[in-house]
């Protein structure tokens, strides 16, 4: 893994530094996936668009330091510090997961740095300055499933997520939500990231009856408790989360995931979405242009983040170039400032509102219901 993390980091530094003018002219993004370990399904992705983004922005060159956390928090709070003290970037990207999200946090919020995760979190208001995310916030794309099982006449839901931040959060946000439409969530399991089995987990829920399960993971690992619901003979409708909406998952899990109904952002079924959704033309360019590198079929939503997180980088640069210089503590604070102020930057994951509350920035544009048919995705209407 050390090998792998110390050439992707020369590969991609030495070809943006390459064409790279002065240093001082460079902005420097320092990015921490996990291309390895659990959550890799949602990392390699991520790390294969960083040759996608474009290396200019107003004029001055940038530079991309691509690691590699292996899904360990641990590690994801070494790199963020290496990138930040060792590399002197200007702005964080990642991580993949929420737990080495938070490690990252921590040190942007250390060392005063920007970050835009591709995962999520949720912090504590103290440590929200420095911190903006890609992704849709949980909250929003629990409302969506909610709204779907209240129109679809579910009474009672049961639960199988993380055991960390991930799982509890879209526990704490969709218990909140079902018991404010009706429904009862009481029914609850959880199952680590690495776990190989969750058959007990899945034994007392298939026992206790509910009318749907919502399960919390993301990527492949998914699959798991999945395929142990229905073989232990669960036949209500199942849910999963956006943290889901991988090909992988849908290849892994065959027919056993069939008719999963789960939230995600407009790039994903771009092709779907009516011609005036702002995302569409930008979602259906993506895809083309990262299956021409990688093959047909290799789309994976979780790449379009890092673009999204590219897309606010390059919409906020601009005005922090107005008042410092790439590679100084205020040109990272005029950077902050201008992410903060973000508006109307269209994404691939919809469009961009940020504001001193709230910095994901996401509205009713940013989630779509789609549902695994045939062993691909379809927007649910209903």
């Amino acid at each position: 893994m050390k090998l792998s993390r110390q050439f992707a980091t020369f590969a991609l530094a030495g070809a943006a530094v390459s064409f790279g003018t002065a240093a001082t002219a460079e902005i420097k993004v320092g990015v921490s996936l996990s291309s390895t370990g659990p959550a890799a399904a949602l990392g390699v992705p991520e790390r294969n668009t960083i040759p996608l983004l474009p290396t200019e922005i107003a004029g001055h060159k940038v530079t991309y330091i691509v690691l590699d956390d292996g899904t360990d928090a641990s590690q994801a709070g070494k790199n963020a510090r290496k990138l930040v003290t060792e590399d002197n970037v200007d702005i964080l990207f990642g991580s993949s997961a929420t737990p080495p999200s938070l490690a990252m946090a921590e040190v942007a919020d250390e060392f005063k740095v920007p970050q835009i995760a591709a995962a999520p979190v949720d912090l504590p208001a103290d440590k929200e300055e420095w911190v903006f995310r890609a992704p849709q916030h949980v909250r929003q794309m629990a409302g969506a499933l909610v709204d779907h099982m209240k129109a679809n006449g579910v009474k009672r839901l049961g639960f199988i997520g993380y055991a960390d931040a991930y799982g509890e959060t879209w526990l704490k946000e969709t218990k909140a939500l079902a018991e404010a439409a009706g429904i009862a969530l009481d029914d609850v399991e959880r199952f680590a990231r690495n776990d190989t089995s969750v058959t007990g987990q899945a034994v007392k829920l298939v026992a206790a009856k509910p009318d749907a399960i919502l399960i919390a993971a993301s990527g492949t690992p998914s699959v798991l408790p999945q395929d142990t619901l229905v073989n232990r003979g669960f036949k209500g409708q199942i849910y999963q989360t956006h943290g889901t909406a991988t090909k992988e998952y849908i290849r892994v899990g065959g027919k056993l995931v069939e008719g999963t109904i789960l939230p995600v952002g407009p790039v994903v079924v771009a092709s779907q979405l009516p011609d005036a959704h702002p995302s569409k033309k930008m979602g259906e360019d993506y895809t083309r242009r990262y299956e021409e590198k990688y093959g047909p079929g290799s789309f994976s939503s979780f790449g379009a983040h890092i673009y999204d997180a590219y897309l606010l980088l390059a919409a906020a640069a601009p005005t922090a170039l107005k008042t410092a210089k790439p590679g100084t503590p205020e040109f990272r604070s005029a950077l902050r400032d201008a992410l903060e102020q973000s508006k109307e930057v269209v994404g691939l994951h919809g469009v961009f509102n940020m504001s001193p509350t709230d910095h994901f920035g996401h509205d009713a544009r940013s989630s779509t219901l789609i549902r695994v048919e045939n062993g691909d995705w379809k927007v649910v209407s209903k």
